[in-house]
């Protein structure tokens, strides 16, 4: 077996870098959705980002748009959200551009009313770094199967 040059190794060593900073970008965007901490999931995202949602004809283009229509339907505090992404697949595909495929898990619930919805099914990502820190250039949820949930009592 061949060995590595130094130039080699530093290269997979910054490519494993990179998608590791891309997971806990989207983890970081998963506690700030779920926390509600609108100021800190801007900065999970490019200004010029994207968000689309097909199943429910949502088309977004800004970092603040973005927020401001999650903050407007997951800000109050009645509504309590679990947002997982799993089984990621996250692809390098240039100095400052990657892509990737998350499993989705999210879970809605409204406390004043005791009914929600769980949902299962993908975030399509690309990513964009900028100034040596990665952010999320445009995401797509496609939902595989929601359920309505109710709790009694």
């Amino acid at each position: 077996m061949a060995e590595l040059t130094d130039l080699e190794t530093k290269t997979r060593i910054g490519l494993l870098e990179d998608i590791e900073a891309i997971r806990k970008l989207k983890a970081r965007y998963f506690r700030c959705l779920d926390k509600k901490m609108w100021d800190e999931l801007t900065a999970c995202f490019t200004e010029d980002a994207v968000l689309t949602e097909h199943e429910r004809n949502i088309n977004l283009q800004g970092g603040k748009p973005i927020i401001e229509f999650l903050r407007q339907g997951l800000g109050p505090d009645h509504l309590i959200t679990v947002h997982q992404g799993h089984n990621s697949e996250i692809e390098i595909t240039g100095d400052t551009t990657a892509k990737g495929i998350w499993a989705l898990y999210s879970s809605l619930f409204n406390s004043q009313v005791n009914k929600g919805s769980r949902g299962w099914g993908l975030y399509e990502d690309e990513y964009a770094k900028e100034k040596g820190e990665w952010k999320i250039k445009s995401t797509t949820i496609s939902r595989l199967f929601t359920e309505k949930i109710r709790r009694e009592g």
